[in-house]
């Protein structure tokens, strides 16, 4: 008998537990978001969940690109942050204006259970690949996964000018799967809503969960989960200050299953809120 979408997704959910124990979300996160000109700041890359986790221990080698994005233009600083073992994030923001930075990984690779692979499958909205491993009556086998990550992060340096044209916060840095701001969200006034576009490769992606995570200070992360429309947009209200992270991810059927059954792509953007005083 042929099961259809809901019945899959039932199946998965019950009896089985409610957390996968791989950490996925993999963001940038400055020190603060908001820095005078001529401030040097070393980002972090944290890998978890809800906001929270750990320090990323990957190696430099892991990164395939790093790039920063202001006002005079982009840079590829992949060859001097990757010199060393340790991935050098170190930046000093010499112009006044919003910035971007972003990199990009190589593949890791993952084994998980049956179990564990259809609930991490039900929680990040790929239900395709539910469906994809009904027809393939795989849904009882275990799961080898090669995954990238890619992550972005705005920094404001100076004060907000509502005259800075240079809008490298919608530029596309070129990372396989990124999460797109169409407005400054530093320009925005508490409640209003910011449009987000999800691009892989360059073209936008309908259907895709976005997750947010809306962090107060001082209080508990607040989760949403929206979906790309037709245009590849999602529309996110500001509804609280603070910090946010924004994480999607893809995932496709490998052609070759020597080391790997399925590839994920991640990308995530972190952002803050206005500073209050400014520089």
């Amino acid at each position: 008998m042929r099961l259809s979408l809901k019945s899959i997704l039932l199946t998965v959910v019950i009896g089985t537990p409610a957390l996968v124990a791989a950490a996925h979300e993999f963001w940038l996160a400055p020190p603060q978001y908001f820095v005078a000109v001529g401030q040097q700041i070393r980002l972090q890359t944290w890998v978890g969940e809800d906001f929270a986790g750990q320090r990323w221990a990957g190696k430099s080698n892991r990164i395939t690109r790093f790039v920063h994005a202001g006002p005079a233009g982009m840079e590829d600083l992949t060859a001097s942050a990757t010199q060393a073992d340790t991935l050098q994030t170190a930046l000093t923001f010499t112009q006044p204006g919003m910035h971007v930075v972003a990199l990009a990984t190589n593949d890791a690779y993952l084994e998980q259970t049956a179990e564990q692979f259809n609930t991490y499958l039900k929680e990040e909205g790929l239900d395709n690949v539910l469906v994809l491993r009904q027809q393939r009556t795989e849904l009882n086998k275990s799961a080898r996964e090669a995954y990238q990550r890619c992550a972005k992060t705005l920094v404001q340096a100076g004060k907000i000018n509502s005259r800075d044209t240079a809008r490298a916060y919608a530029r596309p840095m070129g990372l396989p799967l990124e999460l797109v701001p169409e407005q400054n969200p530093y320009l925005l006034r508490p409640g209003a809503v910011l449009t987000v576009r999800v691009v892989q490769d360059g073209k936008p992606i309908s259907g895709a969960l976005v997750q947010v995570w809306q962090h107060p200070p001082g209080q508990k992360t607040k989760i949403s989960r929206l979906y790309s429309n037709l245009s590849g947009r999602i529309l996110l209200r500001l509804s609280t200050p603070g910090s946010y992270l924004l994480s999607t991810v893809r995932m496709t059927a490998t052609t070759d299953r020597t080391r790997a059954d399925w590839h994920s792509t991640w990308a995530s953007l972190t952002f803050g809120t206005a500073s209050p005083t400014g520089y």
